[in-house]
C-alpha cells in the first residue's frame, strides 16, 4: 500500500491539519485502521491523532482517495470530533473498555 499526500491544510483554531491522500493497493481496499497506521506513520504521528473520516474506491479500481484530519495531540481529537467518528478509528476506545472492567470487578 502506497500513500500519496495530495494536500494538506492547517487549521490551527482547532488544532489540527486537514489532508487529501491517494491510496494505491494491489489487494482489497484495506481497513480503515491500516490506513489510518500508515497514514500516522507516514506524518510521523500516534496513531491516536489521526481521524480517517472518507475512504472512497471506484469499482474494480486500486486506488482509493481519502480524506483524514491530523492532530496536534490525541485529546484534541477527542474534543473536536465526534463520538461515533472516534469509535470507527478506535480512538479512545481502549481506555472505556478497560475502565468497564475494572468497574464489572468491583
Amino acid at each position: 500500500m502506497d500513500i500519496d499526500i495530495v494536500s494538506e491544510e492547517e487549521n490551527p483554531m482547532l488544532h489540527r491539519t486537514d489532508i487529501r491522500f491517494e491510496i494505491t493497493h494491489d489487494e482489497a481496499t484495506p481497513s480503515r485502521l491500516s490506513v489510518r497506521d500508515s497514514l500516522a506513520a507516514t506524518l510521523d504521528k500516534d496513531s491516536d491523532e489521526v481521524v480517517i473520516h472518507e475512504l472512497d474506491t471506484k469499482f474494480g479500481m486500486r486506488k482509493t482517495i481519502g480524506y483524514a484530519k491530523a492532530y496536534d495531540t490525541p485529546d484534541d481529537a477527542r474534543e473536536v470530533e465526534q463520538e461515533y467518528m472516534l469509535e470507527r478509528n478506535k480512538i479512545g476506545v481502549e481506555a472505556d473498555d478497560e475502565a468497564e472492567a475494572e468497574a464489572e470487578e468491583a
